[in-house]
């Protein structure tokens, strides 16, 4: 679909029920609540599918646009999430009856009846302010919010490769509106709960390093989880530690789930495909940027992940430093 085909179904129709990803970021939560808005700025019916695992940091967005008990709806749209074993907990019986899939990930399994991919997007809120562009809808300070937090976010405050100069063109349109951007990346990228400076503690204090120093692999294992009592909220963005160090071309953050699996984050330099690893393990993502979960405990998965880089980078020893 072109974005203008989609922006006429959605003219066309109503009584839409929004769906976001499990393990919900910024880009989800707040791409979802514009786009909601947006709509009801057109007199349409719409609400967000509750997930359950939104974090404090994005409550105030997302938490207001859930749906009520009883909501009858007619068309399901899903957002910046690709693929179906993607959706919120809870929203897994609505696979194959989503109508339409917007989305910026390449990983897109295109399991909706009608898709929308722009994988230049650096997020899905770049997308979303281009659609309400077309609708006609204007950007309100609320509207404006949503997506300046969606693309932040999905950018590392504009600091990740992903990010163009039509990313920073948007922002700065957001940001005429009269937002305070300075509080919102103080709250989003400037501020720590001690939980979270002490997880960062224990982390830093256990990295690992293979391939002589191309590849640093982060673990957060339960027991760290609970020493530090930290929440879902303070591992927000805790994958950028591992990539974020000189000389590092792989960076892998190996999180221990209570459930007995993993989830895995991978962010890579342009020369090594993120997508592609994760792809091995059932997961996806961007280019430079993805994810998987994993059913092993973190030693299997540590060894898996690092047999499978194998294949992936230039230098074959595998030794650890």
């Amino acid at each position: 679909m072109t974005l203008n085909e989609v922006a006429a179904w959605l003219k066309e129709n109503d009584r839409y029920l929004i769906v976001t990803h499990r393990r919900p970021d910024g880009d989800t939560l707040a791409s979802a609540a514009a786009l909601a808005l947006g709509l009801k700025a057109l007199g349409k019916t719409v609400y967000l599918f509750p997930n359950a695992e939104t974090t404090p940091r994005f409550d105030a967005i997302a938490t207001p646009h859930f749906m009520p008990e009883g909501y009858a709806f007619d068309h399901v749209v899903t957002v910046d999430t690709a693929s179906e074993d993607m959706f919120a907990i809870g929203a897994e019986e609505l696979a194959g009856r989503v109508c339409l899939a917007i989305d910026h990930h390449p990983s897109n399994t295109f399991y909706a009846r009608m898709t929308y991919v722009d994988s230049v997007c650096a997020a899905c809120g770049e997308i979303i302010y281009q659609l309400l562009d077309i609708l006609g809808v204007p950007i309100t300070q609320e509207i404006a919010l949503s997506l300046y937090v969606a693309i932040a976010t999905d950018t590392g405050c504009f600091c990740y490769a992903n990010t163009t100069a039509d990313t920073h063109r948007i922002a700065a349109a957001l940001m005429d509106t009269g937002i305070d951007t300075g509080e919102i990346n103080k709250a989003l990228f400037r501020s720590k709960t001690r939980a979270r400076v002490e997880l960062e503690g224990m982390i830093l204090s256990s990295l690992k390093f293979y391939f002589g120093g191309d590849v640093c692999v982060v673990t957060i294992t339960q027991d760290m989880l609970e020493s530090s009592q930290a929440t879902d909220n303070d591992t927000d963005d805790i994958a950028s530690i591992a990539s974020g160090i000189d000389g590092v071309r792989v960076g892998i953050t190996i999180r221990e789930n209570g459930d007995g699996t993993c989830k895995v984050s991978v962010r890579t330099t342009p020369d090594v495909d993120a997508n592609a690893i994760c792809a091995r393990f059932g997961g996806g993502g961007h280019a430079m940027a993805a994810g998987c979960t994993i059913a092993s405990p973190v030693e299997d998965v540590r060894r898996a992940l690092l047999d499978e880089l194998k294949h992936h980078l230039l230098c074959p020893s595998g030794g650890a430093v």
